[in-house]
């Protein structure tokens, strides 16, 4: 009565919380069992539902469809068009996965965009893996799950688990690599490194190269000179075991760069080096150009709910920048994002292989008490922990109002516990209880990806166009059409209707492609009509109207309104 059985079952709970929080800290399985666990909660929502992402996934896609379609596993094409910008690696994962899921019995596998996105998937969960590892070597379990978490977390990452790409694969490799690294630096003159670093740090390299070029090499190039020029030295270098590790990574990569130099008769390196390359250095490619300070102003959005705690962590990484460890992750950073800013073209998830380095240095001040409400403006900088859940409740609200008059109520309470987490997350800050204002943090993330990847997209129908007319191919009343496309042609389109998907440039041609016979749809934008109804009327040719298609296509940024013809049936 005296209130001592509840007082004793609360301090239970606490207790069994705090013994439970020991055990798992105990194990690197069990810390690397719940990094998993978390990495899933916030890659999987909508990972099998979410449309072919144009441009760049379904590129990667249809090339690697291609390649089983041919058999021929060097050349890398879209349609007809040789895609001579990067190596074959992610192709071959990609062909890999959905080979499997074809054995496996999944339906229309090649079409199937969840498939090519398995080894994005793998890539991130390795990522996040990887950096519980890399971080061991600056602190102990709790500071590298951690780290591990943040990149977890993060919303880049969280995009490219999602996406057929390139980059979480990239960013695996690297994390790899620049682990290693840093044990060679970090515990130079102990003699050798274990056997296990040195073979991630190659591992790594020579897959690193063969999925995305040069750029693990200037990751890793440009901190071991940054890090050998502070020590006025090279010699720590030598215990990765470098002609070794060389030879390895030649065996890895050479036989294909031989092979597409062969089959291409040299034209893959001067596409990939002369205009992919040094044409991002140069100029910058179509839409993607952006001033210097790009990235450090995407960086609150890419590196949420971890970024504003990472800019608070700033002026530590400054004073303790002669500290070994703060040396080496800045030695990881620094001199890549410069490069990055300098570049014209800028995409946000370039600089995602330096997120774990920036990881590591804010769970360094977190932990040396550096970062907290003490710090100058700092209360009212992290506001933008809520501000980012809040403001995408609201902008995908609006988004599905304007474009289908519709709001995604599914993931109205998924955005909104998001929101609410995260403002506790704030109010945590401002009392100074930093690890649980992480834990805020990481859990809102989690609802966070639920609500957007989750629920909210597959509300938004209007940004769905290539989706809704590759089904509207498939449902005319005859097998196997040819299939034209008049304006509107997003490689999403041809990845998912198929790799003979006409190109067509004018109303005059998309009237003439019907007239051929046979089974035949074509896709035929609104601006291109007139031109296409009057060429018919001289053909004196009737096509059956099957359906109109209004959207909005993300990449032009305009409304589309499209019509389905169809003749042969």
């Amino acid at each position: 009565m005296d209130g001592s059985v509840p007082q004793q079952r609360m301090s239970l709970r606490y207790l069994s919380v705090a013994q439970l929080t020991s055990v798992v800290e105990r194990s690197h399985v069990r810390l690397c069992a719940v990094l998993v666990l978390l990495s899933l909660a916030c890659f999987l929502p909508g990972f099998t539902t979410l449309q072919p992402m144009d441009r760049d996934e379904p590129r990667y896609a249809q090339a690697s469809k291609q390649m089983m379609e041919t058999g021929d596993f060097v050349d890398i094409r879209f349609q007809d068009e040789a895609r001579n910008k990067k190596p074959v690696g992610i192709y071959w994962m990609q062909s890999v996965a959905v080979s499997v899921g074809q054995a496996l019995g999944v339906p229309e596998a090649r079409t199937t965009i969840a498939l090519y996105r398995i080894p994005s998937l793998f890539g991130a969960l390795a990522t996040v893996l990887l950096t519980y590892w890399a971080a061991l070597a600056f602190f102990g379990r709790r500071g590298a799950f951690l780290t591990a978490a943040l990149m977890a977390t993060c919303v880049i990452l969280m995009v490219e688990a999602r996406l057929a790409k390139t980059d979480a694969m990239l960013t695996a490799c690297s994390v790899a690599v620049m682990g290693g690294l840093a044990r060679a630096y970090l515990s130079r003159g102990a003699g050798t490194l274990p056997r296990r670093a040195l073979w991630l740090f190659w591992t790594g390299f020579a897959f690193g190269i063969l999925i995305k070029g040069p750029l693990v090499i200037m990751f890793a190039g440009l901190a071991a000179a940054v890090l050998s020029y502070k020590e006025r030295s090279g010699r720590w270098l030598m215990t990765l075991k470098p002609w070794q590790g060389l030879a390895f990574t030649l065996a890895v990569v050479l036989p294909w760069f031989i092979a597409i130099a062969i089959n291409t008769k040299g034209a893959f390196y001067a596409e990939a080096i002369g205009h992919d390359m040094l044409g991002k250095v140069g100029t910058a490619q179509k839409v993607h150009w952006a001033p210097p300070g790009f990235y450090l102003i995407s960086f609150f959005a890419t590196f949420w709910p971890g970024a504003i705690l990472a800019a608070i962590a700033v002026p530590f990484a400054w004073i303790h920048r002669r500290e070994e460890p703060v040396a080496f992750a800045l030695a990881w950073i620094v001199p890549s994002w410069i490069v990055f800013e300098a570049v014209p073209t800028k995409l946000p998830h370039y600089t995602l292989p330096l997120l774990p380095a920036v990881a590591i240095i804010t769970v360094m001040a977190i932990a040396r008490h550096f970062v907290g409400p003490q710090r100058p403006a700092a209360k009212v900088a992290t506001v933008l922990i809520p501000f980012i859940p809040v403001g995408l409740t609201i902008g995908l609200s609006a988004i599905g109002w304007t474009f289908d008059r519709m709001i995604p109520y599914r993931a109205l309470p998924f955005l909104a516990t998001s929101s609410l987490l995260a403002l506790w997350a704030w109010w945590l800050f401002a009392k100074n209880r930093m690890v649980p204002t992480l834990w805020a943090s990481f859990v809102s993330a989690v609802f966070l990806a639920v609500g957007v990847f989750g629920f909210a997209q597959l509300d938004l129908r209007s940004l769905k166009v290539s989706g809704r007319l590759a089904e509207a191919a498939h449902n005319v009343p005859c097998a196997d059409p040819q299939v034209g496309t008049l304006g509107y042609r997003e490689p999403s389109l041809v990845f998912l209707t198929g790799t003979n998907l006409e190109m067509i440039d004018s109303g005059a041609q998309a009237s003439a492609f019907l007239n051929q016979g046979g089974c035949r749809v074509v896709f035929v934008e609104k601006r291109y009509e007139g031109e296409f109804r009057t060429e018919n009327e001289r053909l004196k040719q009737q096509p059956t109207l099957s359906t109109r298609i209004h959207g909005f296509n993300i990449n032009s940024g305009r409304r589309v309104d499209i019509a389905v013809y169809g003749t042969g049936f």
